[in-house]
């Protein structure tokens, strides 16, 4: 299903609305109100324009389907905190082991991840808040791995280090494709202005 021509029309006509109210603005000794106001409609008028383009032709659509088990009754599915959100958050349902140094959560859930597609764990924004880093910075779930989902994180201030807590969001997955790597073993690489220039090549 595609636009209606009337709506197509109706979007032209708001748009070069808008543009004679910028060109008034920028030619007129206008109040800074009415520049805002301005922008405040051109953002409603391009967010209304993208929703009905992909209503119309499922730009940006993709839904990919993933299979999920629970493996604790308080395992929570992961989720989006908000629309346009790259990764799910994952909430913890236990803590797996724990020692002076670091700490693993347990997430309480499985997946099958499709093959072709990788899960990648990152510490959430707020990690800013605890006292801990993830153990190996991004981790890696294969399309193979059926386990439970888990995370350690190494504590910063020893045994007094404030940690997350079971109920809490402690992580999250981005599921993403990847290509199939075939390594071509070859004598020269293309030249580039960087070439072998190392750390700092490329200025402070």
């Amino acid at each position: 299903m595609s636009m209606e021509k009337e709506q197509i029309e109706e979007y032209i006509k708001q748009l070069m609305d808008l543009e004679k109210n910028i060109k008034d603005f920028q030619s007129e000794d206008t109040d800074t109100d009415d520049g805002d106001e301005i922008v405040e409609d051109l953002d409603s008028l391009l967010s209304s324009l993208s929703n009905d383009i992909q209503t119309s032709y499922g730009v940006n659509s993709l839904i990919l389907p993933v299979k999920i088990k629970k493996l604790d009754e308080n395992a929570i599915i992961p989720k989006y905190s908000k629309d346009g959100d790259a990764g799910l958050d994952l909430t913890i349902t236990s803590i797996i082991n724990e020692t002076n140094f670091d700490v693993t959560y347990g997430f309480g859930i499985a997946m099958e991840i499709p093959k072709g597609y990788v899960g990648l764990i990152f510490p959430r924004s707020s990690i800013r808040k605890y006292e801990l880093l993830l153990s190996n910075s991004v981790g890696v779930i294969d399309s193979g791995y059926r386990g439970e989902i888990q995370s350690t994180f190494k504590k910063t201030n020893g045994i007094t280090s404030v940690k997350y807590n079971i109920g809490d969001r402690g992580a999250q997955i981005l599921i993403l494709p990847y290509p199939k790597i075939e390594f071509v073993e070859t004598d020269n690489l293309t030249e580039t202005e960087r070439n072998d220039g190392g750390f700092g090549s490329t200025g402070n």
